[in-house]
């Protein structure tokens, strides 16, 4: 039988479980703030930002169906008539650039401000016929197939749309409102608007996919959400807190666990450690994929002997797949300079190209590849 709805928040687990909760995230806060001091100090850190959020933009869109893969995107970028899935992830990323602008420009996390990610989202995309950045206004449903009676959750009516998001939206801004439910302390440890922010990213994305909002495209929106709000309270500076990767990894057991807060007898322990556990794996795997780029980055430092080489090669860790013409109007330098300095880069072995090709040969950074792969 379909669960139906959610409650409100705040929250509520029993005392125990809560306690190891903590636990839990005095280990992945110590995580996160050594791949925040890492990030700071590194030589590729702005550059590689870029390629994590395209790996981010594909996992995410690979939870809902996509199977283009991070290759495909670089090996692509040039391509004029991109594939619906493309699309997708290019609109993904945009949103998510998009957001972070908003956020660092001093927007709250609004209902304003999540139509208009979505309008972003949908635009040119698959699914549905409703329009981008507007609440649905017809009863949704989640499940195999296209019929309601096969549907293993119902989210809150349309109606109830707007009363649900403006309980949310206060949660996430930490200001107090009136629709919070007041618990009786023998209920349980009460995780309210003032919690730590990695429990709130996962209250605030368990409870965005129940409410369902819109259409299509609540999962990737609600991703989306998770960095912008990690980057909102300054537990990390760049959009990194990308936990897309590791949610698809375990895809199954994502869809149960978010399943599993909602209806009459919510299980938000088992979520929440869940997304805690998934959290630290993700930093530790951020963390190792930047120090082994920035060794890789500092070892064809070393070999190069011009300027013009060593901010070429430099450039390759925002554009591991590149051309000369990329490189030329990247760095704002002659097309023959560019050329120069790639095939030296690939005389010296750090990037790779084929002599087949003479016409837009590519370039390719294989070594960064492998580590982001």
């Amino acid at each position: 039988m379909a669960k139906k709805g959610i409650f409100k928040l705040p929250i509520v687990v029993p005392v125990e479980k809560a306690i190891e909760l903590f636990q839990l995230l005095s280990k992945v806060n110590m995580t996160i703030g050594s791949m925040k001091s890492e990030f700071k100090h590194s030589i590729v850190n702005k550059s590689i930002v870029s390629l994590f959020s395209l790996n981010e933009s594909v996992q995410s869109t690979r939870i809902e169906g996509t199977q283009v893969t991070f290759n495909d995107m670089l090996e692509n970028t040039e391509n004029k008539n991109p594939s619906w899935q493309e699309v997708e992830v290019y609109n993904y990323q945009e949103a998510l650039y998009q957001g972070l602008e908003m956020i660092q420009n001093g927007y709250p996390i609004s209902t304003r401000l999540i139509k208009d990610l979505h309008k972003t989202l949908m635009q040119n995309a698959r699914g549905t016929n409703s329009a981008g950045g507007e609440f649905r206004k017809i009863q949704n449903f989640i499940g195999p197939d296209n019929k309601i009676e096969h549907a293993v959750y119902i989210p809150v009516p349309a109606n109830e749309i707007d009363s649900y998001m403006e309980n949310l939206e206060f949660f996430i801004n930490s200001k107090a409102h009136d629709s919070f439910r007041r618990f009786n302390k023998t209920d349980g440890f009460i995780f309210d608007e003032n919690c730590d922010a990695i429990i709130k990213a996962a209250i605030m994305h368990a409870q965005f996919e129940s409410i369902h909002p819109f259409l299509d495209g609540n999962g990737r929106l609600g991703r989306i959400l998770i960095a912008l709000f990690a980057v909102k309270e300054e537990l990390v500076d760049f959009p990194v807190f990308l936990v897309s990767e590791e949610l698809e990894k375990e895809r199954a057991r994502y869809y149960d666990l978010l399943n599993g807060i909602r209806g009459d007898n919510p299980d938000w322990f088992s979520w929440l450690k869940f997304f805690i556990i998934s959290c630290d794996r993700m930093a530790n795997s951020l963390l190792k994929k930047l120090k082994e780029a920035e060794n890789l980055a500092k070892e064809g430092l070393d070999q190069c002997d011009l300027e013009s080489e060593k901010k070429i090669w430099l450039c390759t860790f925002s554009e591991p797949v590149t051309t000369v013409r990329k490189i030329s109007d990247k760095l704002n330098i002659s097309q023959s300079t560019a050329r120069k300095g790639l095939n030296r880069l690939v005389e010296l072995g750090l990037l790779y190209s084929t002599d087949e090709i003479k016409r837009n040969k590519k370039y390719r950074n294989y070594d960064l590849l492998r580590i982001l792969n």
